[in-house]
């Protein structure tokens, strides 16, 4: 089945371009800072079905040799450990995998440079992990009373002190693993910098989300409030635009609440008459042209209430785990509420929880301590979208037999016919055994070694193996809190995951 598209990634990447390119020819040099993930855009290509994932790094590739790009992190961030959801990696080693991404498609990262320094083991070694790979780091100590007292920020105490990131392009593009990573100081003091130096140069801000010209409450913004639930932000009319130009513009919370400090700070730095004091809202510092890719607003608005959803399984299990408060979950009511949207509209979810129900009864035959269900929804070609389950059994745990359902089904092999040599899962479960593991039936990340094995010798493992690449972008749901060597594998298949975040029992087979 060909999966409708709402958006057209091709167009936006002209309007886009073209934009930018009109704000770096009245420069010397343009910083523009990236928001969102600079790889993989995940939360862009659900919200917006036809959006590629890769976009951001197509459009680098488009601007050719005028680009260089600096990483920024925060040494409280490298301290503490933070975690980026997407790949389930910490800030610094996202930054690694950024850099070795990167430079596979033959662009490199020019400078890393840490904000917020103070000191920090973590950061030292992590600066000295990136000066053996031949990458150049900068630290840079935290402007006391920043945003407060801007006589000092805006001096030679201040922006001055800051270590200056020689670059050689007219476009830098400064990007981070997450939010809160230095990125607006970094170019506020570059610009001081350049402009002690007699290089006129530029700030832009590029973000997709939310889309400044459609209105706060369009779910696609909405969205976008969800993803930052955890952090606070929310979506609101930028009331400078509107002062300006009697137009109605959606910024979020931060740039609205920062920009009357940053407008002051540019007046500082910038004489008068100069284009940067041109900008009179955070909406003029930002190049977003998102709306011009939607080409299905419907399908647009359907997939961002999907996505919301799936951010309030996420959580609901991110509470499970300890990493958000109440705030967060009353929060995450009030915007679903305001879409008119309901855990159970999770078409998965509902099928997951069948799938419990049945394991449930029929461990009361079996004596099964422990039962699981999930589901996932696949695209069969010239077909309609159709749910498959999996149940936990003795060998299989319920998402590995829902992706071995799945799979088999996309290759068209009967249910029946098993495509898993018995001698390889009897094998892998001994070795579990052997290993002092409670849990021997197979994980995901188990099953897909099993199959890859067994493909040597198995036709039908190896069409299995192939059908895959199917799986990516659809949607699927566990009903308790998945292992590691499920979840990992899972997300790098592309599926859509989320779970109820139940905690399962130990089994006793």
């Amino acid at each position: 089945m060909i999966r409708k598209k709402g958006f057209d990634t091709s167009r936006y990447l002209s309007a886009q371009i073209q934009r930018i390119m009109e704000r770096v020819n009245q420069f010397d040099k343009l910083y523009l800072e990236f928001g969102g993930k600079l790889r993989y855009d995940h939360h862009a290509s659900r919200v917006l079905p036809g959006f590629a994932v890769d976009t951001k790094v197509q459009m680098l590739k488009k601007l050719g040799n005028n680009i260089e790009i600096i990483h920024c992190i925060s040494a409280k961030d490298i301290e503490r450990r933070k975690i980026r959801r997407d790949f389930g990696l910490t800030y610094d080693d996202q930054i690694l995998k950024d850099i070795s991404d990167l430079k596979q498609l033959d662009l490199d990262v020019s400078a890393i440079v840490i904000n917020r320094y103070s000191g920090e083991h973590t950061s030292d070694k992590f600066k000295q992990r990136l000066e053996n790979r031949g990458i150049r780091v900068f630290t840079n100590y935290e402007i006391p009373n920043y945003l407060t007292d801007l006589d000092k920020v805006v001096s030679d105490e201040g922006y001055g002190k800051l270590n200056y990131v020689d670059t050689e392009k007219k476009i830098v593009i400064i990007t981070a693993p997450g939010p809160g990573s230095g990125k607006m100081s970094f170019a506020m003091s570059q610009i001081y910098h350049d402009r002690q130096e007699g290089i006129t140069s530029n700030f832009a801000k590029f973000e997709t989300f939310p889309i400044w010209d459609l209105p706060v409450d369009h779910p696609v913004n909405i969205a976008y409030e969800a993803a930052t639930a955890d952090i606070g932000d929310y979506n609101c009319v930028d009331p400078f635009h509107k002062e300006a130009y009697n137009i109605e513009a959606t910024n979020y919370n931060r740039d609205v609440e920062n920009f009357a400090i940053i407008r002051k700070i540019i007046e500082k730095i910038i004489p008068a008459g100069d284009p940067l004091t041109d900008i009179k809202s955070p909406t003029d510092m930002g190049v977003n042209m998102a709306k011009e890719g939607i080409i299905d607003d419907s399908l647009v608005r359907q997939a961002s209430i999907d996505e919301i959803v799936r951010r309030y399984y996420q959580y609901q299990r991110d509470f499970i785990e300890g990493n958000v408060t109440h705030d967060t979950l009353d929060r995450m009511d009030k915007i679903m509420l305001s879409v008119n949207a309901k855990p159970e509209h999770r078409v998965v979810a509902a099928r997951a929880n069948e799938a419990l129900k049945e394991s449930s009864k029929k461990s009361k035959m079996t004596q099964i301590k422990m039962y699981t269900g999930a589901a996932i929804e696949i695209y069969p070609k010239d077909n309609a979208p159709i749910i498959l389950t999996g149940k936990r059994s003795r060998i299989l745990n319920s998402e590995s037999a829902a992706l071995l359902n799945a799979v088999k089904y996309l290759a068209g092999i009967p249910d029946e016919i098993d495509v898993l040599s018995p001698i390889i899962i009897g094998s892998i479960m001994k070795l579990k055994e052997q290993m002092g593991t409670v849990d021997t039936s197979l994980d995901v990340k188990e099953v897909l070694d099993a199959l890859a094995v067994s493909a040597v010798f198995n036709p039908n493992a190896s069409e299995c193996i192939n059908a895959l690449t199917d799986l990516h972008g659809c949607e699927m749901h566990s009903t308790h809190l998945i292992g590691r060597g499920c979840e990992k594998a899972l997300k790098e298949l592309g599926l859509n995951l989320t779970t109820d975040a139940r905690i399962p029992l130990v089994s006793n087979w």
